[in-house]
């Protein structure tokens, strides 16, 4: 049988099921045009596949296989890649979201489509209530994921024997309606600046588990303290399938066997295929609300402050600085910063979930969407509007010496802890370069909650 390998969120040869397929195949990628058409040509992400691309070919390499990249859009790559020779299937690892589905569903009109297993611990309809329906709220579906949890979700997928599709590895070959092309294998062949990454992003994935090995016993308590860099740091490896999720489901089964206690970790595991399952379900959460009417009161002054770390609410601005200079953000964080988004601003949540995607290295549509609504108060979690972080009083819990504060604002660098968690200290600080805050926690809250009282009064 001759196949085509279609490499998307598995960036690894490790444990990737593509590679269990006997037979003659051809393993690509596509630098889909539809999704680069939205990114600047700085976009951090691009430089991260691109470099796990250049591990994953050379990987291949040592194989007896090679990658052929491809610049296009799907249909038309595909297309092309039928005029030259004759394929039995595409394989290609489950993608849920709206457009991913959509692609795919299209592609398989031209060749039959085997979807592997692969990007989450469960398929999205694989844990579901007793009557077939999807789960909405989470602690449920974590009880019965549990159950169905079995040593089998871990199994690694072995190498079988493969021999390569003869084919013009070592370009970049541009596909479009007007025909083929050929360019050096190169970021800037596709119109994107290569992005200086920091020491961690350079890591691998196995580096990145040694590092966390060292940190998870204390995971459950230390992960919301950012200055203590508590977490996991492989979001994005899952994001872009530098690391599988069975490996890293292993890797937690042998710190078990340490005495470790794993399950807060893999509880957030569990989230993820969670969120995933719902936007599977659900597609139309992907712009609408799922409970509530609420539109938000757009407002360019305020966004424009939030997207610039202007807003004068220190905890909020360093996470948008950390995110604007990463592409990270502490998640923990990110939980302040959108309810501050959508709270204390009344912004649309659309509007943060579209600036979190321009800019997170780690964006997962589903985690990314239901998040936000999460937030809001829209979503599926039943408690709705009246969820109001303070983001002082968050400050003086999870960063009370304001170690990560004064990281991503130097110019709060000799602003007292005590000051960077007091909203009436600063509002009397008068600095140069640093704003005072845009809106008072307490009135603004007040606010947010008589604008939803209105919204749902009718309800």
């Amino acid at each position: 049988m001759r196949r085509i390998l279609w490499f998307r969120r598995d960036l690894r040869t490790n444990d990737n099921p593509l590679l269990s397929l006997e037979g003659e195949v051809l393993p690509i990628f596509i630098f889909d045009t539809d999704i680069l058409a939205s990114l600047k040509a700085d976009d951090r992400r691009v430089t991260l596949i691109f470099n796990a691309l250049t591990k994953l070919k050379l990987s291949l390499q040592e194989r007896g296989l090679d990658l052929a990249l491809f610049y296009g859009k799907p249909l038309e790559v595909f297309k092309w890649l039928l005029s030259q020779n004759t394929y039995d299937e595409v394989c290609a690892s489950g993608d849920y979201d709206t457009y991913a589905i959509t692609r795919d569903r299209d592609v398989s009109h031209l060749l039959p489509f085997n979807r592997l297993r692969d990007t989450y611990i469960f398929a999205p309809d694989e844990v579901l209530k007793s009557d077939g329906t999807p789960y909405l709220v989470f602690t449920p579906y974590y009880n019965r994921a549990k159950l169905l949890f079995t040593p089998h979700h871990m199994v690694a997928y072995p190498h079988a024997q493969q021999q390569r599709v003869e084919f013009e590895y070592h370009f970049l070959h541009t596909i479009s309606e007007t025909g083929h092309s050929i360019k050096p294998i190169a970021l800037e062949s596709i119109g994107f600046i290569p992005q200086p990454l920091t020491p961690m992003q350079h890591l691998s994935p196995e580096d990145k588990l040694d590092l966390f090995a060292e940190k998870i016993e204390n995971y459950s308590h230390n992960r919301d303290y950012m200055a203590l860099n508590a977490t996991s740091g492989l979001s994005t490896d899952l994001r872009f399938g530098t690391l599988s999720i069975r490996s890293l489901l292993r890797w937690s089964v042998l710190q078990k066997k340490r005495g470790i206690d794993t399950e807060p970790f893999f509880r957030q595991l569990i989230f993820r295929d969670f969120y995933a399952m719902l936007l599977y379900h659900f597609p139309h959460l992907s712009e609408r609300n799922f409970r509530y009417p609420f539109k938000g009161v757009p407002d360019e002054t305020a966004f424009n402050a939030f997207c610039t770390g202007r807003t004068g609410v220190p905890i909020v601005d360093a996470g948008i600085r950390e995110l604007l200079l990463s592409g990270e953000m502490h998640n923990r964080v990110r939980m302040i910063v959108a309810s501050f988004f959508t709270k204390n601003l009344l912004l649309p949540w659309q509007w943060g979930e579209a600036f979190f995607a321009a800019h997170l290295n780690d964006y997962d549509a589903a985690s990314n969407i239901l998040s936000w609504q999460w937030s809001a108060g829209t979503g599926v979690d039943p408690q709705p509007y009246f969820r109001i972080f303070n983001p002082y009083t968050q400050t003086t819990k999870f960063d009370s010496e304001g170690i990560y504060i004064r990281q991503w604002l130097p110019q709060l660098a000799t602003i007292s802890a005590k000051t960077l968690s007091n909203e009436a200290s600063l509002s009397a600080l008068h600095l140069n370069d640093y704003p005072p805050p845009i809106v008072q926690h307490k009135k603004s809250a007040q606010d947010a909650l008589a604008y939803f009282k209105n919204s749902y009064s009718d309800l």
